[in-house]
């Protein structure tokens, strides 16, 4: 059998995945081998056919036995998959991790950073959140997966807010951002959407989006407090929550709020998007997930949503990001095939695929896979979900950045965001003492490492 480079190995594929399925897919030497799959249970129906066709062929092709386990991630079942196989140390071959828990178990990850410098290599560098989210210790941890990550638009019913408010959405972010006007786009502020806010509570409609223990929270505070240059902790492990610019969010927040539904503090990561789908709410921030729903149950919602930039604050403009990757054990006893495949799956030709079959949901990190036309062409309305893909001067944030990892899985995952903005918009805790609270838990953090 053809002995072949890793080189080879991607140089061949980048032309050769499409003639995959007719031709065959090159081959990598090695003897007839087993590799056990554990990925995120897609909610797009259809979605994880697509994913197991390709996985099986490119077994098939090479040599591999795959064994694909989909993994719902309702009551939290992915994340407890990957915390028994770490606790057991045995499982899967290759996992899939949801935002920060390739952090919790480095420890027991291979290095993939071979697998991830070829893909840079041919398609240019991920964005600067994936590098952050898996690049840890001087190695890739982890290989930034397209399935299932996804980021925070604002995701706003345009009808309702042109009629209401005198906002008219789809002008400010046209589906063509060679139209985008300069001027309008920086009006869109934080100090705009709260007026706006106002005048669709009066008519019925409110903004929604949950202050809870939950990830959809962090991913519209976490950005929030980001535009006004709040950031927990910084790089160097110094706590900066306790700052003016802090209080300034909270008070924000505290005036904001009046102008949302009292049952925020309860809500789900679901509850948004049930919210939007009832025609009850005018706006929230979200992936396309709601839209795909309403566009099954109520259509006339859906025809009426609108995917664009989030509001911009005077440190600049940040939308929230839930990545997801793909990690290998360190027990594997196939750990060149696992590399394989996964560098397999992050070809161009694959993803687009992938892509397609979430309807646009899944969101790539890398920048150059953003030319997709599936936020183009999906409707209705026409357009609704071309900005989806960051078009202007957004940057993503996972909340906990830019702390080390290690602190900043504990800013996400001990919602210390919406526990300090709860503890005064719900709870009359003054805002000062609020933020004092969440400096000393940060404080803990550090002490816990």
């Amino acid at each position: 059998m053809e002995q072949r480079t890793r080189r080879d190995f991607l140089k061949t594929t980048a032309t050769g995945a499409a003639a995959a399925a007719v031709a065959g897919f090159p081959h990598v030497a090695r003897a007839q081998t087993k590799l056990t799959f554990g990925v995120w249970d897609h909610w797009v129906p259809g979605a994880n056919d697509v994913l197991k066709g390709i996985v099986m062929e490119w077994g098939k092709s090479n040599r591999v036995d795959i064994s694909i386990d989909f993994i719902t991630s309702i009551g939290n079942k992915l994340d407890l998959t990957s915390a028994a196989e770490y606790r057991a140390g045995s499982g899967h071959d290759i996992i899939a991790f949801g935002t920060w828990y390739g952090t919790l178990y480095k420890d027991k990850l291979e290095t993939v950073s071979d697998v991830v410098e070829s893909i840079q290599k041919q398609y240019g560098k991920y964005n600067d959140n994936a590098v952050y989210m898996n690049y840890q210790d001087g190695r890739w941890i982890t290989v930034p997966a397209p399935i299932g990550s996804h980021t925070y638009p604002l995701e706003t019913r345009m009808d309702i807010w042109k009629k209401s408010a005198g906002i008219d959405v789809q002008d400010i972010f046209p589906a063509d951002v060679k139209k985008r006007d300069k001027k309008k786009i920086e009006a869109w502020d934080w100090k705009a959407f709260l007026a706006g806010a106002k005048k669709v509570h009066a008519a019925g409609f409110p903004f929604g989006a949950s202050i809870a223990e939950n990830t959809d929270s962090n991913d519209w505070l976490g950005p929030l407090f980001a535009d006004h240059g709040v950031f927990p902790m910084d790089e160097k492990g110094n706590i900066t929550i306790e700052q003016d610019a802090t209080l300034q969010v909270i008070e924000y927040l505290r005036e904001l709020t009046q102008y949302m539904p009292k049952e925020i503090y309860g809500w789900d990561d679901a509850s948004n998007n049930r919210w939007l789908i009832s025609g009850k709410g005018s706006a929230i921030i979200n992936p396309p997930s709601a839209w795909t729903v309403a566009k099954r149950d109520q259509p006339q919602v859906a025809a009426q949503v609108w995917h664009h930039d989030m509001p911009r604050g005077p440190k600049g403009r940040w939308r929230g990001a839930l990545p997801f990757s793909w990690g290998i054990w360190s027990w594997s006893k196939n750990k060149q095939a696992a590399k394989d495949l996964l560098l397999y799956l992050s070809l161009k030709e694959v993803q687009w695929k992938l892509i397609t079959a979430s309807q646009g949901y899944d969101y790539p990190q890398l920048p150059s896979f953003m030319t997709h036309p599936v936020w183009t062409e999906i409707v209705p309305p026409p357009g609704g979900q071309y900005n989806y893909p960051i078009r202007g001067d957004e940057k993503i944030i996972t909340a906990g950045y830019p702390a080390k990892q290690e602190y900043g899985v504990q800013v996400y995952y001990k919602w210390l965001l919406p526990t300090m903005v709860g503890k005064v918009t719900s709870g009359g805790t003054t805002p000062k003492d609020a933020v004092k609270w969440a400096a000393k838990e940060l404080e803990s953090y550090k002490q816990r490492g």
